[in-house]
């Protein structure tokens, strides 16, 4: 299956702005040597060697993931987030209309639900979208959010031919298997695992881990043991996680330790605090690298996500 990050902010989004642009400029220009700018070749090599935190970022949409298969035109939607528009755009570009996606809602609050309305595919009649979500209300809560004053258009607007389900066990699509687990978040939001021909990816926002998480009881075994990969929210440093106790969120120590407590093989730190700029994001993904070595936990692919991000599992 490939992975696809479109948004990987959480709670709202959070564009580049001017003086941090202006900051990554200067830095750059400061390392600049007369040799770095002799010829194509050098300048490529100069910038080939900037840390990622200057030379791109991490992005600042809201949470949307796609996963595609061996279909070019159907795809497994997890959130709609802003991201969803950067989703949409890139499907009406390479021209993958008509499309059939299969969306599945962690839950319902705003960031990840705002990129809907901007979603270009779902305006076409050609196109087939199925909501999905282990709450109830789908199609009510999607049509409250596109109401007068608050959006110029109505969701009947959308032309896609839509259907809304609430799932309440193990969904299949094309083949592949979607499970769900209730986690620790207020008003709640699912996790949900799916596995193709024995790979196991996680998509895991706003998950406010708990002891409970840790206990290898039979849901937790079943649903976390062994799986390839795991999307998780880390959104705090261990101190911001203590003073936002029952915020809904997690911190990126506390992610690595229940990776290696399930022995998942891959992290990829999700749903990142607005206020944090490219830098700092980086330096957590240094700073949860140095826990692996100094808890001396081996065998575990760290990953920080980013808009463009693809990982193939």
């Amino acid at each position: 299956m490939n992975i696809h990050f479109w948004g990987v902010r959480g709670s709202l989004p959070s564009p580049v702005t001017p003086s941090r642009i202006k900051s990554k400029i200067s830095a750059i220009v400061e390392q600049i040597t007369p040799e770095d700018i002799l010829n194509a070749e050098s300048k490529e090599k100069f910038m080939a060697g900037l840390p990622p935190w200057l030379f791109g970022t991490v992005g600042g949409n809201t949470p949307c993931v796609s996963v595609n298969f061996d279909n070019p035109k159907e795809y497994v939607i997890f959130d709609c987030g802003s991201g969803l528009r950067e989703f949409g755009m890139a499907q009406i570009n390479e021209k993958r209309l008509p499309a059939h996606y299969h969306i599945f809602l962690s839950h319902y609050h705003w960031d990840h639900l705002q990129g809907l309305p901007f979603f270009g595919p779902g305006y076409n009649p050609s196109v087939k979208m199925d909501f999905y979500s282990p709450m109830p209300d789908i199609e009510k809560n999607l049509h409250g959010q596109m109401v007068q004053p608050y959006f110029p258009i109505g969701f009947d607007s959308m032309g896609a031919e839509k259907t809304f389900q609430q799932i309440k066990d193990t969904m299949v699509i094309s083949g592949r298997s979607i499970t769900f687990k209730k986690m620790n978040h207020p008003g709640d939001s699912y996790a949900f695992c799916i596995n193709e021909n024995g790979k196991r990816v996680i998509y895991s926002t706003d998950t406010e881990l708990t002891a409970n998480d840790f206990l290898k009881t039979e849901e937790n075994t079943s649903f976390f043991k062994g799986a390839d990969m795991i999307i998780i929210d880390c959104q705090y440093t261990l101190g911001e996680a203590i003073d936002k106790y029952n915020w809904g969120h997690s911190a990126f120590s506390l992610a690595v330790d229940f990776t290696a407590n399930w022995g998942i093989k891959h992290m990829v730190m999700f749903h990142h605090d607005p206020s944090y700029d490219d830098h700092k994001l980086y330096g957590l993904l240094q700073s949860a690298r140095w826990y692996l070595d100094r808890m001396n936990i081996k065998d575990i692919e760290l990953t920080l996500a980013y808009e463009g991000l693809e990982i193939t599992v």
